[in-house]
């Protein structure tokens, strides 16, 4: 009886989730889920990006938990000097540093993370010279600087996928105001926005990378902001051509005739129909973004030296040909993250395909 009644419960929540979205975007969920590729594509790349958000917790030079003299501690969160467990030094402490280990497994235990290597963590205990091949320590070896490259794979994947997806919204919130006011009210204010946006679009965009870099070091944000300037460009046409032809619609003119503001009948009447086309560009535009990163990384125009970087690792791959696993893993691993986006992008432009929702309908 319990596993009739909670079958029978899970069946109503079903199904009242099912009522409370339209079926317009139930056939769109249909589609999307009919394209097997990119449905799997998504739960995959989730999946990938789930597991690198908590970096610090599955890769890193630090314990997840201590025990010391019946008390306990977090170094992956605070960090303790070398004094709390019998040290000398006032400093943090290094509990890769034998001594120090030493000290705490004498009157506790330590829980270390599932890789014991932080992005930017040295390995000094190698059998080969650096670059060394995968081992049991590490699996897929280490960089030419002792670096170990499963650590620096999940922060570098962690970092462009983050910069892609912030770029990629606020490029797009930029996009579609400018587009919208574009196309909606046509005229002189469409033909200056053009105009100006020509002569935006013509600027080198990697020119200005390097005479900055040399003016200021870039970081994270430093780039975001850089590359924010050019990146809302890209949906501009389209949503500028869908509020150009939607302005002169008889739902449009009976609003404006209603007296509703202007504000008011692009946000609610227009923007909605310009939202479909613009939803299946926002996968490509972000594996755009990700490839802009990766590429001013590998140039050595992006992130600090140091940090965790997909195209800084494939550059390493290219300096040391003696040591293929450099240019093998984060070139499978650029693939397989692009390529998901590009088969979630094709998925989510099939759900908003009309014929493919007139096909579903009739079946």
């Amino acid at each position: 009886m319990p596993i009739l009644s909670q079958s029978k419960n899970l069946t109503t929540n079903r199904t009242i989730f099912r009522l409370s979205i339209s079926p317009l975007t139930q056939r769109r969920l249909a589609n999307f889920r009919k394209n097997k590729r990119g449905y799997w594509s998504l739960w995959i790349f989730l999946a990938l990006f789930l597991f690198s958000l908590p970096a610090e917790f599955i890769a890193n030079d630090k314990p997840l938990l201590i025990r010391f003299q019946n008390n306990y501690y977090s170094p992956v969160l605070v960090a303790y000097p070398e004094t709390v467990f019998g040290g000398d030094f006032e400093t943090e402490a290094n509990y890769r540093d034998t001594f120090v280990r030493a000290l705490i497994e004498n009157d506790g235990w330590m829980l270390w993370p599932l890789i014991p290597y932080s992005y930017n963590t040295i390995n000094y205990n190698l059998q080969t010279p650096a670059p060394s091949p995968p081992s049991r320590g590490n699996w897929l070896g280490t960089d030419d600087q002792a670096r170990d490259v499963v650590a620096r794979l999940i922060y570098g994947f962690r970092i462009a996928v983050l910069f892609g997806l912030i770029l990629t919204f606020f490029g797009s919130i930029i996009g579609i105001l400018v587009g919208a006011v574009q196309g909606y009210f046509g005229g002189w204010v469409d033909l200056l926005g053009q105009r100006l946006i020509e002569v935006w679009s013509g600027l080198p965009i990697l020119y200005l990378l390097i005479i900055l870099a040399s003016v200021v070091e870039p970081n994270f944000w430093w780039l975001l902001g850089l590359m924010l300037l050019f990146s809302w460009m890209g949906l501009v046409g389209v949503v500028r051509a869908e509020f150009l032809r939607a302005r002169n619609f008889d739902f449009v003119r009976a609003a404006r005739a209603l007296g509703l503001s202007d504000r008011k009948i692009m946000m609610r009447h227009v923007l909605p129909n310009a939202m479909v086309s613009t939803l299946t560009f926002l996968p490509f535009i972000l594996t755009g973004s990700v490839t802009v990163l990766t590429s001013l990384d590998f140039l050595g125009f992006g992130l600090p030296p140091g940090s965790p970087s997909l195209g800084e690792l494939l550059n390493q791959g290219k300096n040391n040909l003696q040591a293929p696993w450099l240019g093998f893993t984060s070139f499978f691993l650029l693939s397989i993250m692009l390529s998901l986006l590009v088969f979630i992008g094709e998925a989510v432009r099939d759900a908003f395909d009309p014929r493919k929702m007139f096909d579903h309908g009739r079946q």
